[in-house]
């Protein structure tokens, strides 16, 4: 165990004020090294007093996504087991993208990438993502045993997972906006995209990120978003546990990829219609050029859109923009 968190495990169990002789004699470290570890740990975001000299007490755990965090209250198989932490960065899907080509992408099966602030996020069609400090911003790389035709449920998996995470930490009922949206009410509170990389039916890796807006102070958004957009702690009135919350979502992700790699796409679907905030709207769906307007009525076993138009035709959306109206 890094020697940092070896002090923050003594000063967690023991509840109360430790000395530095105390800390050194029961993990082995000398009183310099207690010292420097606790100086890191501050820099962390633990609250770490010292009522006198040489004396230290855990006031309160960081706020932070620190993966020491995530994972002591994690139990997973897989999924997140490796993670990759950073306070600021371009994107997650970015960092991801380049560990895929530094390392074997069936080494990175599982493997989590989470920021405390995204810079440069992106969503779909290559809209910005707008990622500041206080919201879960993460990337997860997986090498899928999954036919291509059936990755698009990978979104669905992710938008599942955040849903559920969502009820279960907070209980609050979100509900998935086809394709890939999480609302609240009528306000878009996260959302999921997911990457791949193939060579015909040969997939390379997906990413599946992840985009939730937890402690997002609503007026650091940009004025365009503020009327649209809704985070957990402006829905709730208080802050919210995000180390649970990803630990959580983490949780509930791993368990519907089993379903999805097991055949279980049924499962997933249902599953995906019992949440979903489209089916049964009138939507508008818009292919590029091509726009038209009909009723949601059905989400198919590999998550097309199943719309009848007005002309009493039927399509199946695949892709593209969908609007409520």
């Amino acid at each position: 165990m890094d020697e940092k968190f070896a002090i923050l495990e003594q000063l967690r169990e023991a509840r109360e004020s430790l000395s530095t002789r105390h800390l050194a004699e029961r993990t082995g470290l000398t009183p310099a090294q207690v010292a420097s570890a606790i100086r890191s740990l501050r820099t962390m975001g633990y609250q770490i007093m010292a009522p006198k000299r040489g004396v230290y007490r855990l006031n309160a755990p960081t706020s932070k996504l620190i993966p020491y965090e995530v994972q002591r209250i994690l139990r997973t198989a897989f999924i997140g087991h490796e993670m990759r932490y950073y306070e600021k960065i371009s994107s997650t899907s970015a960092v991801a993208k380049d560990l895929t080509v530094q390392q074997d992408p069936s080494s990175l099966h599982g493997a989590v990438i989470v920021a405390e602030e995204q810079t440069g996020g992106t969503g779909r069609l290559g809209r910005a993502w707008v990622s500041p400090g206080g919201g879960i911003w993460t990337t997860i790389i997986l090498k899928p045993r999954i036919p291509i035709d059936r990755l698009f449920m990978l979104t669905m998996v992710g938008s599942l997972a955040v849903v559920r995470a969502i009820k279960k930490v907070v209980d609050i009922g979100a509900l998935i906006k086809w394709p890939n949206d999480i609302y609240i009410g009528d306000k878009k509170v996260g959302g999921v995209i997911t990457e791949l990389s193939a060579e015909g039916p040969i997939v390379h890796y997906v990413l599946v990120g992840i985009g939730v807006d937890v402690n997002v102070t609503l007026r650091n958004l940009p004025p365009g978003l503020r009327e649209s957009a809704t985070s957990l702690s402006a829905e709730l009135g208080h802050e919210v546990d995000r180390v649970i919350l990803l630990a959580t979502f983490l949780r509930e992700f791993e368990l519907r990829y089993n379903q999805v790699e097991s055949g279980e796409y049924d499962t997933i679907v249902r599953e995906w219609k019992s949440h979903s905030w489209t089916l049964e709207h009138r939507v508008r769906i818009h292919l590029g050029t091509r726009v038209f307007e009909g009723d949601a009525i059905d989400i198919d076993d590999y998550g097309a859109l199943i719309v009848r138009k007005d002309s009493g035709t039927v399509e199946r959306v695949i892709a593209g923009d969908c609007e409520h109206i």
